[in-house]
């Protein structure tokens, strides 16, 4: 088995399917993209190369710059929710009764598709007889907001199923790792006199660092990427409130019919999300790792 494991022919062939499957799905049509942003295409008719003038378009377009920025804004505001996940999974974590149930209870809008979510928040968000208006109503708010149709704070309001859809993923993935953690160290820093808070911030927290990184790529990357939920909850308005990069480039393939400038973008995306992860990775980046 080891001879034959180390004939490079071998590996080699047993890698070839998946190799091909990336090349097929993520790579050529990627490649195509780029491609495509050469040109001035709808998408049925003749391609005409165009050189750069999408790319250069889409530099001049402040519609893809307020796509762009509300794009990071999603980025920053799911970072930042990294922490709240956080303090959810220390506290089920340190055996509260319940935690099992409640582990399952954040799971479930992993269960949900995004249609199906959006169409719940819609409802939830409804001004007439939504449940959070009826609330606010009978807390005494006489004029509650339309939270979806408000340029001011849709993009806020779009914000909170799109927490509330990833939580049981970020939340289970944290608590595996604080599972993980020996319990001989924890004992020894209770015998030492330190308090749970002192726990979590100088024990618990350094040793699942690592972790917390790679989280912090995965919410950055897929807010910048994020399309079904926005796309069906306001369709990126009103009057582009909501649009984010890759509703915009939906909309100009798909509705607008301009294939070449949607490419263009498309890549565009692409590029900005290879830079942003390079980025954080090269500022988290750590040489020193804690062993237990």
């Amino acid at each position: 088995m080891d001879k034959v494991m180390s004939n490079k022919w071998i590996i080699t062939l047993y890698i070839l399917p998946a190799l091909l499957f990336i090349a097929v799905l993520i790579v050529i049509p990627l490649l195509l993209s780029g491609y495509f942003g050469l040109m001035d295409w709808d998408g049925i008719g003749a391609m005409q190369f165009i050189g750069l003038d999408n790319y250069i378009t889409a530099m001049q377009d402040s519609k893809f710059w307020e796509s762009t920025l509300h794009s990071f804004l999603l980025a920053i505001f799911s970072a930042l929710s990294l922490l709240l996940y956080l303090v959810v999974a220390l506290i089920l974590a340190s055996k509260i009764k319940g935690a099992n149930f409640l582990k399952k209870i954040y799971l479930i809008p992993m269960l949900l598709s995004s249609v199906a979510i959006a169409q719940l928040w819609i409802k939830v968000y409804n001004p007439s007889n939504g449940m959070l208006n009826s609330i606010l109503t009978s807390l005494g708010v006489e004029n509650p907001p339309a939270w979806l149709a408000d340029p001011n704070i849709v993009l806020y309001a779009i914000f909170i199923p799109i927490i509330w859809q990833y939580a049981g993923f970020y939340i289970l993935i944290y608590y595996a790792a604080l599972k993980n953690i020996p319990e001989s160290i924890i004992e020894a820093a209770k015998i030492d006199g330190a308090s749970p808070i002192q726990i979590a911030i100088r024990i618990k927290f350094p040793l699942i660092m690592t972790v917390f990184k790679v989280t912090i790529v995965l919410a950055i990357v897929g807010s910048l990427k994020y399309f079904d939920l926005i796309y069906v909850m306001t369709g990126g308005g009103p009057n582009g409130a909501s649009e984010v990069m890759a509703s915009y480039m939906y909309k100009l393939a798909f509705s607008s019919y301009d294939f070449g400038y949607g490419s263009a973008i498309g890549f565009l995306l692409l590029i900005i999300t290879l830079i942003v992860t390079f980025i954080i990775r090269k500022a988290t980046e750590t040489k020193d790792t804690i062993q237990y």
